[in-house]
């Protein structure tokens, strides 16, 4: 590396991510403190240890060309689709999934390395592929190497981290320069399937009435009906749009097939989807519906950050984590601590991190010299903020509970290390802006 490259070094993203994964050990500690102040936890130890490894990676990765990892991604890609594969018939089965591969005292999840190399090979595709970027053949390419290892993650079942693939693909495709109708059927499609899937529940827990007949979306013969009316519909706006070429006949096709797919994959998220998994959507919509059960965790944990007020009560000094009214307060509910011992003005600075890491990123995204380089941070932002967005929502009670940790503070080897391998992968495309 050139001195010239080593002082180009974004000292700002760097220092933000130090900063968010030193106040991450320091309340994973805290996490760790019981009623009495003992100390009954021993998981920022293992956290020291991982946040060690992970600036160790980001040096390699800063030294090392990302260019070189262009011939490599499609390897990488098929490994660790092989991984996912393991995981799901061989991996440590825990809290009804199987996600984890067990090295002795330690565990690895192949389906958090496997957002950054996705986003390396999809990136590689995109590059290769710019020139017909708008075609409808490198659009459905695109989504399958994405769709792929989402769905093995979802067979593990890991619903959570299935669902950051979708914003990695949006946000990269939208760089990438396709057609917002591409981009839009996306966005459409998974807003038309979680709908669907949702209003039944809606109907039977929420409003307690059966008289909507939303039910109906769970029944067989009325889904197969409904495809038969869209499949009608979808033939006859083809052979419209083929014949006379008008775009109202194209935008018929263009909703009924969004309808047609939302429908199916609702049908079939409704066979898949555990009963906790359904739990965490219907006190997502209202928490009252079970207090002592699924919606405990929301609700103790806005009433942790409300607690806290402007100033917080101090470092070690949260009663909701310390009596243990959190579940999972190290993993998904870290942000529920801080909360409650540094205020809302700690929740400023938090957000300010995230805010300034996003920056820094765009920053790098426009200062890259080739697309290769923009592809890779453009999935790299989309996976950082819709980590922050879901688990800082979720530990404030406006998004579902979903198992995503908030990167760079949650507790987890695999999530800090990918959080990591990302930052290092920006921090050697920024220095390599020169050239």
């Amino acid at each position: 590396m050139k001195v010239k490259e080593l002082l180009g070094i974004d000292y700002f993203l760097l220092f933000s991510t130090l900063l968010l994964t030193a106040m991450g050990i320091l309340f994973i500690y805290s996490s760790g403190v019981n009623a009495d102040g003992e100390l009954v936890s021993t998981e920022y130890i293992r956290q020291i240890i991982w946040a060690s490894g992970g600036f160790l990676i980001i040096l390699g990765l800063t030294v090392l060309n990302y260019r070189r990892l262009y011939d490599l991604s499609p390897y990488l890609y098929a490994g660790i689709l092989l991984l996912l594969l393991y995981t799901v018939f061989f991996g440590r089965y825990i809290n009804g999934a199987r996600r984890g591969i067990g090295l002795g005292m330690f565990s690895f999840q192949p389906a958090e390395l496997a957002k950054i190399i996705t986003i390396l090979f999809l990136a590689r595709y995109l590059d290769s592929a710019k020139k017909e970027r708008n075609s409808l053949f490198h659009f459905l390419i695109s989504c399958l190497i994405v769709f792929i290892p989402m769905g093995i993650i979802l067979l593990q079942p890991d619903l959570g981290t299935a669902l950051v693939f979708i914003p990695i693909l949006l946000v990269m495709l939208f760089i990438a320069g396709f057609s917002a109708r591409y981009v839009l059927f996306i966005v459409a499609f998974v807003t038309g399937t979680v709908l669907l899937a949702l209003i039944p529940y809606w109907e039977q827990y929420i409003l307690k009435n059966t008289r909507l007949y939303f039910s109906l979306l769970y029944n067989i013969h009325f889904i197969g009906l409904c495809s038969m009316v869209l499949a009608v519909i979808l033939g006859i706006a083809a052979l419209g749009y083929k014949s006379y070429k008008k775009k109202y006949f194209y935008w018929i096709f263009y909703v009924s097939l969004i309808l047609l797919l939302s429908l199916f994959s609702s049908y079939a998220a409704h066979k898949v989807l555990k009963e906790y998994q359904v739990m965490r959507l219907i006190v997502f919509m209202d928490p009252g519906v079970d207090p002592r059960g699924a919606g405990w965790n929301i609700i103790q944990s806005m009433t942790a950050i409300g607690s806290g007020h402007l100033w917080g009560k101090g470092f070690l000094q949260g009663t909701h984590s310390h009596y243990r009214f959190l579940p999972e307060q190290s993993t998904d509910f870290i942000f529920s601590i801080f909360g409650e011992e540094f205020g809302f003005l700690g929740g400023l600075l938090i957000f300010g991190l995230f805010l300034l890491i996003s920056m820094r990123l765009i920053k790098i995204m426009k200062t890259s010299v080739d697309k290769y380089g923009v592809y890779i941070i453009s999935g790299l932002l989309g996976m950082y903020v819709f980590h922050f967005l879901i688990n800082v929502g979720m530990a404030m009670g406006i998004m579902p509970i979903t198992g995503i940790p908030l990167y760079f503070m949650s507790y987890g080897g695999s999530a800090l290390l990918t959080a990591m391998i990302g930052i290092g992968l920006a921090m050697s495309i920024h220095i390599r802006r020169f050239h």
